[in-house]
Parts: C-alpha cells; structure tokens; sequence
C-alpha cells in the first residue's frame, strides 16, 4: 500500500476530490441569506478563510454538511456528493428573492487534494510560492499556466493537507504536475481508511437526513452565538438539555477481522445501544476501527461493547490517528 503510506508515513499523497459539490454564492445579500439557512455564523467569516457549517431542516436534521469559503465576490461552499443536490436545491430557493446569485460550478472545476507531512514542499513546488504559514482555515488565490487557482489549507486524513481548486480543463495538467513533484495518487480505498482513520464522518455513509446535526459529531460547524437561522430552535434546545441521546463516535475492536457497516452495537449486558456506519482495517494502529453512533450514557472513551455475534469493541475517541495536522495545531 504505497498510497497509505504515503499519507501517513512523511510523505504526500494525491486525492481527488473532484465528484464533491461546489456552489458559488454571491450578491450583496449573500452574507444574510446564507446565515438564515446555515448553523455557522456566515458574518463571522474573513476574506481568504474557510469554516465547517450544516445546512439543516426545520427539524435540525441535516440536509449537508459543508466547508464555507469567503473569497473576494462572496461565497465558495462545497459538500460530499451525496448531498450536492439537496444543498443545492435549498441554497437556489432564494435568488429570486434579492441579490442573491448561486452558480453550480461542480463540473466545470476539479478538486485535487495532496495530503501528508510533505504536502506543503509539493504544493509550494508546483505552484513556485510558499504556504507552510498559511494558516489552518487559511485560502491562498493564485494563477497557474493561465488558470485561477484557490489553494486550501484542510485535511480529510488527519495529515497536514492542501485542496486545489482549479477549472476542469487543466484539471489533468495539474495533476500530473502534482505527481511529478513527488505526490503519490491514493485510491479511493485507501482513502476511505484515512477517512475513517481521520475520524471525518461522510454523507450518506456516517450521517443523512435522519440525523439530528448535532449527533453527527459536527461541533465546530455549529455557533450558538448567532442570529435566527432555520432549525436553529431545535439545534438550540438540545444544547441547552445538555446532550443528544445518541452521538458519532469511533469504535476499535479486539479483532483484526472484517466487521460489516450497519451492524447493531449492544452494551456488555445486552441493550441495543447504536449502530456501525463506517468500517476499517487500520494499519497504522494494526487493527479494525469503526464510526457508529452509540447513545450517550456509553460514550465515554474505552467502554466496552458487542457486536452481533460476539464481537468486543471498545468506544475510542476521534480521530483515531493524530498525524501532522495536529502537530502545530493543539
């Protein structure tokens, strides 16, 4: 597994995150539009940063989690593709109502993402520019062989990481100058175990329109300082009774065997408590790990668990693996 470790042993790795949704939201009212849909505060946001926010329902159930970019003419939002078109859709209900302008810019660009230890000496390479200060909500404009390029400081693997934003005709060309400077390509495979590794939930897989936001482990997409937005009410109420009944965690088990995603998770007495979402095997820590969501009186990390037959896990923390993006960051 070359990918992996090139990822997690010091290297860089190349993910392309291309099939994710990217909107582009501007207009003179597009701060206070996005922050009557949106659970991060939208005012809050600088030029060249980016934040975590949820689109939710009235309920507070999730429609899409979302990375929120403010650049100079507004608003760069992009989301997995699960849920492209739900966010799409409920963003778009609104630019007949003043100037507020959405733009599906999803197959016209290409997301290229290079993560690792050595992200930073390849994207600076390619680019002729240095970032290693760029900060971690930080987002750096520039051109590249004639083309408007964002660069993005972020992870999706725990390992310091940078996403490239840039039109889908030099989407090939700047992959392979990526590859050139030394990025090695991570399969899709590979990259759902640093996912899961990373502890990052995914749409459709971890979380959808049936969870509560605040059960999906989203807490830094969520102000609770903010002004009115829809299914603030209810997102609120839970805060303030202290938890959720249920929440997103990561599971480790005694067993290095395949253990399947939708599988109940059962206390050591025997009460159905949760289900699995993701599984892996992980080989930096030589066993399989899970994210699953378990009712909060079994939260704690290190409570023992089964899984149907008679699997033993234990509930671990996130992310299971703290590579270099936690290094300088806490």
């Amino acid at each position: 597994m070359i990918d992996y470790a090139a990822v997690r042993d010091g290297g860089a790795g190349l993910i392309d995150l291309s099939s994710r949704g990217r909107l582009r939201v501007s207009g003179s009212e597009a701060t206070m539009f996005l922050n009557g849909l949106i659970t991060n505060d939208m005012k809050t946001l600088g030029e060249n940063r980016w934040m975590p926010a949820a689109f939710p329902t009235v309920q507070g159930r999730l429609i899409g989690a979302v990375r929120v970019v403010r650049e100079r003419s507004g608003f760069l939002i992009d989301t997995d593709a699960e849920s492209h078109e739900a966010v799409l859709k409920t963003v778009s209900r609104f630019t007949l109502a003043g100037d507020f302008h959405v733009k599906d810019l999803t197959s016209e660009t290409a997301l290229l993402s290079v993560q690792g230890k050595r992200a930073v000496e390849v994207v600076e390479n390619v680019f002729g520019t240095s970032l290693s200060d760029l900060p971690r909500d930080g987002v750096f404009e520039t051109q590249w062989q004639d083309a408007a390029v964002t660069i993005i400081r972020a992870t999706h693997t725990a390992e310091d990481g940078f996403d490239i934003l840039i039109d889908s005709a030099h989407g090939a060309q700047l992959r392979q100058a990526l590859t050139d400077a030394d990025a090695q390509a991570v399969s899709a495979e590979i990259f759902e175990i640093l996912r899961i590794e990373a502890g990052i939930a995914r749409f459709g897989r971890d979380m959808d329109e049936t969870n509560v936001v605040t059960e999906t482990n989203l807490d830094d997409a969520v102000s609770y300082t903010k002004g009115c937005y829809v299914g603030q009410e209810i997102i609120v109420r839970i805060k303030h009774r202290g938890h959720v009944a249920k929440k997103l965690t990561g599971l480790r088990f005694q067993t290095g065997g395949p253990v399947e995603p939708g599988s109940v998770i059962k206390s050591a007495d025997g009460k159905e408590i949760g289900k699995l979402t993701s599984t892996a095997f992980s080989p930096k820590l030589d066993a399989t790990i899970a994210l699953g969501y378990v009712r909060y009186e079994y939260l704690t990390p290190g409570t023992r668990v089964v899984i149907d037959p008679e699997i033993e896990a234990t509930t671990a923390e996130l992310p299971f693996v703290r590579g270099s993006w936690y290094e300088d960051n806490g």
